[in-house]
């Protein structure tokens, strides 16, 4: 890693040490049921950043390839908790195999060989065309336009979406080579605003955005938060080739997409009738639990980037 790195890295140690006090002495002192369910949601929550902090830090620490696999093995993950709540049908298993064994390893092979064109049309066109097509040769038609479309997009939100994190490090930026640091941009914008939306949420929400959807998100949480988060990512504007005010445009683009995919990713769940993605992290749910608004804000990011301060 970069002294840049480890400055950040200890930063972000720094916060989640505080967090964690705050949680510990919370969890000892608050009485009430309600209060003490929020507790334990946010203490969830901070372990669930340590593991994820670590996890960031040793795929930083030795490089592209290692952070390339790591975003590769969260789409797998990812994908499998989509699909095992997802109704499928036997005949659907060929394109759902595709959708693992072919169209991951070969989304995040055309990252780390750099190849920009092909990465971004591969899955909203090869895949897109084939998947029906291995569904169609097992001769069922009945619902096969729904299971056809959960299967495609179960792949473009965990995979095709996703990508576009590790995708950051192969962006060509004249007079910029620190590309890991847009990954830690994009990556601390999104955390924060997640953790500052429920704590804005908690103290002032009042107004639900979606009460039918996500009952715990209110335009108080999702105002408060999304602007504080958005001047944390203006004042993180060294790291990157931004200006301050770019910076905090970017940051705001970033919580702005983050919130609406966690809002999307929500209403499939309800629609499933699921509470969450999976049990991967303890008392948190599953790996797209954690990746719903980087599957929206990841992209968005990327070609903001790419088009605005691309070579």
């Amino acid at each position: 890693m970069s002294p840049t790195m480890i400055t950040l890295f200890g930063g972000v140690a720094a916060l989640l040490l505080v967090a964690s006090a705050i949680g510990f002495v919370l969890s000892r002192t608050v009485a009430s049921e309600a209060g003490r369910a929020t507790v334990d949601n946010l203490n969830a929550r901070i372990k669930a950043w340590w593991m994820m902090i670590a996890i960031f830090a040793v795929a930083f620490a030795f490089g592209k390839i290692v952070t390339i696999v790591l975003f590769a093995l969260v789409s797998f993950y990812c994908l499998r908790e989509f699909l095992s709540i997802t109704p499928t049908r036997a005949e659907d298993h060929r394109a759902i195999a595709a959708a693992f064994y072919l169209f991951i390893p070969l989304q995040y092979w055309l990252i780390a060989a750099e190849w920009q064109t092909l990465f971004t049309i591969l899955i909203p066109v090869w895949a897109f065309l084939l998947l029906p097509v291995l569904i169609v040769l097992k001769g069922e038609t009945s619902d096969f336009l729904q299971r056809s479309a959960r299967i495609q997009w179960a792949l473009m939100l965990t995979v095709f979406c996703i990508s576009h994190a590790p995708a950051l490090l192969i962006l060509d930026i004249p007079g910029f080579d620190q590309n890991f640091l847009l990954l830690f941009f994009l990556i601390t914008v999104v955390q924060l605003s997640d953790v500052l939306q429920y704590v804005f949420g908690k103290l002032f929400g009042k107004r639900k955005v979606a009460p039918r959807v996500s009952p715990a998100k209110t335009w108080e949480g999702l105002i408060g938060g999304g602007l504080t988060a958005s001047a944390i990512g203006a004042g993180l504007w060294w790291i990157t080739p931004f200006t301050p005010v770019q910076a905090a445009g970017m940051a705001l683009a970033i919580v702005t997409a983050g919130f609406v995919g966690g809002l999307v990713l929500s209403a499939v769940k309800r629609s499933l009738g699921a509470k969450d993605w999976g049990t991967m992290i303890e008392g948190h749910g599953g790996a797209m639990d954690r990746m719903d608004s980087v599957s929206f804000a990841a992209p968005v990011f990327f070609h903001l980037i790419n088009y605005f301060f691309g070579a």
